[in-house]
């Protein structure tokens, strides 16, 4: 594990999340920096810019000697912080180590709980609360002061790239922009770390080894080129309702939820079976942990392992949007001209997004029931990933840091969103090792209200991470 000793590093990171991570995360959280998604007017408002700035100026007075700090901003895309730290003397061919974050927010949402709310940073009973505290806004301290402990605590590690983007919770589309156009800069990435992912408990390190894909699709049905008086037209003008049925029964068993376009299923790897029934023996009820079911209401399966495979390697439909469809207290008697619908699939990691989408809209448009017309709209996909074999060097350093840091080994976990910079980064460093892990757990409630940073844990991860990079540097 190298020459730096735990106790100390821990010591070190307490004091430096004390002293100077959390009164600047703190204001971070203030700032409102919503998602270009959720913010069509980013450029002008400034929020995005004021948080890359922010966290630029923190790391600018930080004791990182021969840093170098850039906000890089190509036409028309959201700013990118991108922060380079020379390797410690004598470890300059260990690579690049590129550490991952973002600062871009999901919108505030409603609902929060009594004295919190998105903007207003709150320490209680040892979270921190507001709007990007754990999604993802701790990450680039963290990546920082893990830096700043091995340096304190004569620890070692190669060069260091932090990079911050601002569109994250948007799907990351400039991402690749950003990536291509700096590979130069980047050199050799040999280790990538990403601080994005999250934890099924506190009690111990989890790594990410698996993200799913996704397609979306907004399909509209249309049979009217007006509504007409139900009574009237019903039994001769097919509902387009009840023709967007028929062509959901081609892509799901409505009575199984089992997806059946050939390109959305894959064979899950015998390992990551291993690693997910592994898992489950560890914290028996992780899976389905915290979800508000409604009172009464039952999960797809009863068994534990087959909810974790649901949940990060089989294809699933949700709709997540319609139109079409007045408020119950508007609705008429009116044969409706046409039923939109937003169709969110998750894919398996190593399935082909592209080829899934390609069979979505042949299936939606193929053969449609009465010659309705079918108008396909914001065709989204993205694949997943798998992440690569642990190399000996980094499989060691994991079990102690778990040790050391957490006093138990650490365990995997799928995850069932998209982090587009994993499989991104895999393609273009196909030989780089991935640590993908994160303070997302239990509780962190990112995208909805009450969101919070577990303090404790993200001071864990730190000193892990840190952990992680002097074994890197000294492989």
């Amino acid at each position: 594990m190298g020459l730096v000793e735990s106790t100390a590093l821990f010591n070190t990171v307490t004091g430096l999340w004390d002293d100077a991570v959390l009164p600047s995360l703190s204001e971070f959280i203030a700032i409102p920096a919503v998602s270009p998604a959720f913010d069509p007017d980013w450029a002008a408002n400034g929020h995005l810019a004021a948080a890359v700035a922010h966290v630029k100026s923190w790391i600018a007075d930080r004791d990182l000697p021969g840093v170098e700090l850039d906000v890089v901003q190509l036409p028309e895309r959201t700013p990118l912080l991108l922060v380079d730290i020379p390797a410690t003397p004598g470890h300059e061919d260990a690579g690049t180590a590129l550490l991952y974050g973002h600062l871009d927010k999901q919108p505030p949402v409603g609902g929060w709980a009594d004295g919190l709310d998105a903007w207003t940073p709150v320490v209680r009973d040892g979270r921190l609360f507001g709007r990007g505290a754990a999604d993802d806004g701790y990450a680039g301290y963290a990546a920082v002061a893990a830096v700043e402990a091995l340096r304190a605590n004569g620890g070692a590690h190669g060069r260091c790239v932090i990079m911050l983007e601002a569109c994250e919770e948007s799907g990351s589309p400039d991402l690749e922009a950003y990536v291509r156009h700096l590979t130069d800069r980047l050199g050799q990435v040999t280790l990538v770390v990403c601080l994005d992912s999250g934890a099924a408990d506190y009690e111990r390190m989890w790594l990410t080894t698996s993200l799913r894909g996704m397609v979306q699709v907004t399909a509209t049905v249309r049979v009217l080129d007006s509504g007409q008086h139900s009574g009237m037209v019903s039994g001769i003008v097919p509902s387009s309702f009840r023709i967007f049925r028929q062509l959901l029964d081609r892509i799901e068993d409505s009575a199984t939820g089992r997806i059946a376009i050939a390109e959305m299923n894959v064979d899950v790897p015998a390992g990551r079976q291993a690693e997910i029934r592994e898992s489950v023996d560890t914290v028996p009820g992780f899976a389905g942990a915290g979800i508000p079911f409604a009172d009464g209401v039952a999960p797809v399966s009863a068994d534990e392992v087959e909810q974790v495979l649901n949940s990060t390697w089989a294809p699933t439909l949700s709709v997540i949007g319609a139109d079409g469809l007045p408020k119950p207290a508007d609705a008429g008697n009116v044969l409706r001209p046409a039923t939109t619908l937003v169709l969110s699939f998750r894919l398996p990691p190593t399935a082909d997004s592209a080829a899934a989408l390609e069979a979505v809209v042949k299936t939606l448009t193929t053969d449609v029931p009465y010659g309705a017309h079918v108008e396909l709209a914001r065709l989204e996909n993205a694949d997943g990933w798998n992440a690569p074999e642990l190399a000996p060097w980094l499989r060691d350093a994991l079990d102690g840091a778990s040790q050391e840091v957490f006093g138990g080994p650490w365990r995997t976990l799928g995850v069932g969103g998209s982090i587009p910079f994993m499989g991104l980064l895999n393609g273009i460093y196909p030989q780089a090792q991935f640590v993908a892990t994160g303070a997302l757990g239990p509780g962190s409630n990112a995208h909805v209200p009450d969101e919070s940073l577990h303090i404790d844990y993200a001071k864990k991860i730190t000193v892990a991470i840190a952990k992680v990079l002097d074994a890197h540097a000294r492989r």
